[in-house]
């Protein structure tokens, strides 16, 4: 596998976990009630987030000559369909919610750690875009955690 096609399916691997983000947030706003307007344009921003991260990302993949692949992780699917399982038994409680999303969050964490500290070779445009985008994560990662520590309390 040449370097190209090395970084190509590394960025990949980084666009699926922000589409699984996407459909995961999407996921917990439908979970929510009306009441929740503030969960919901917490995630609502961070759907947003992702998808600015996946068309830097394509841009980036379309730069070393690669495809864009679409879709989703496997183990996005897998957190995906336990969320609606425990959403189901929870009552869709804004604790629950914001615990299933941290479970995500920690998962794209791990994804760009992943990335950032492989043996593909990468410039340092690359570098610092993905970065960027991990200190972008885990920003979101800490407003989720602060909600639930926060909802937790109030409970």
């Amino acid at each position: 596998m040449t370097h190209l096609e090395e970084l190509t399916s590394t960025l990949n691997d980084l666009v699926l976990i922000n589409n699984d983000r996407i459909e995961g947030y999407q996921n917990a706003i439908n979970s929510l009630e009306t009441k929740d307007a503030d969960l919901k344009m917490l995630f609502a921003k961070m759907i947003s987030n992702s998808r600015d991260h996946v068309s830097v990302l394509g841009d980036l993949i379309l730069e070393a000559g690669g495809e864009i692949e679409e879709g989703t992780t496997a183990s996005g699917k897998i957190f995906r369909s336990w969320m609606s399982i425990k959403s189901l038994f929870s009552g869709s409680d804004r604790t629950s919610i914001l615990e299933s999303c941290e479970g995500g969050e920690d998962a794209a964490l791990k994804a760009y750690d992943m990335a950032l500290s492989s043996d593909v070779e990468m410039n340092v445009g690359v570098r610092q875009v993905l970065m960027d985008q991990r200190v972008s994560l885990s920003g979101d990662h800490n407003q989720v955690k602060k909600m639930r520590d926060l909802n937790k309390t109030l409970a």
